[in-house]
């Protein structure tokens, strides 16, 4: 994956383009929803937090290890949240998929699997990899139902396995798409979304 190219991903419903500390402003109105935060690694609920948020995605992605996206809602225009191509292994090929948050006027309206839907045309089509990773607090059971809605495999829980707000240990549940199972899910899932759905 080429982390100096400008990456813009789109279809009928969503636009996906780098993510920028110039975005903060559009961001602020979605982002200061202290529920959308409740499972996420970090917050990002208040202008400190946010510009934080907005800085180490631009310098993860200079440093090859995150691409962060801004989620762009093509219906209004608006900036919607943000999602990340992470934990990269191209001799391996596979990544995640995951820093997904959306704000709640866009929760629930399909958005968000739109933009599943491109990160996952890209990782098998162009990318050409194998396997594409899922992960969410064990928790978080409404992003473990929309996981598996999507046709993701629920392959086990990582005990303990990150470090999240309040500096607690979370445990980790891991979900998976391969690729003999992309064709099928892009015609059923996807297919909305997809030209040859």
């Amino acid at each position: 994956m080429d982390f100096s190219k400008n990456l813009v991903l789109e279809n009928s419903r969503v636009r996906l383009r780098p993510l920028e500390t110039a975005d903060f402003e559009a961001l602020k109105v979605v982002a200061f929803d202290p529920d959308i935060w409740e499972f996420t690694l970090s917050r990002a609920d208040d202008a400190v937090s946010l510009a934080a948020y907005l800085a180490q995605a631009v310098h993860d992605r200079q440093a090859g290890r995150r691409y962060a996206f801004a989620i762009v809602d093509r219906a209004t225009g608006q900036l919607a949240g943000s999602t990340s191509y992470y934990n990269i292994f191209p001799d391996d090929q596979r990544l995640s998929i995951g820093y997904t948050w959306v704000g709640r006027d866009f929760q629930r309206t399909g958005l968000n699997r739109a933009a599943k839907h491109l990160l996952l045309c890209h990782a098998f089509d162009d990318l050409r990899y194998e396997r594409v990773e899922l992960e969410t607090d064990s928790r978080n059971l409404k992003s473990q139902q929309a996981m598996q809605r999507m046709g993701a495999t629920k392959e086990g829980t990582l005990r303990r396995h990150r470090l999240t707000q309040g500096n607690v240990r979370r445990d980790t549940v891991i979900f998976s798409i391969i690729r003999p199972e992309w064709d099928a899910l892009r015609q059923s899932v996807f297919k909305e979304y997809d030209a040859r759905g």
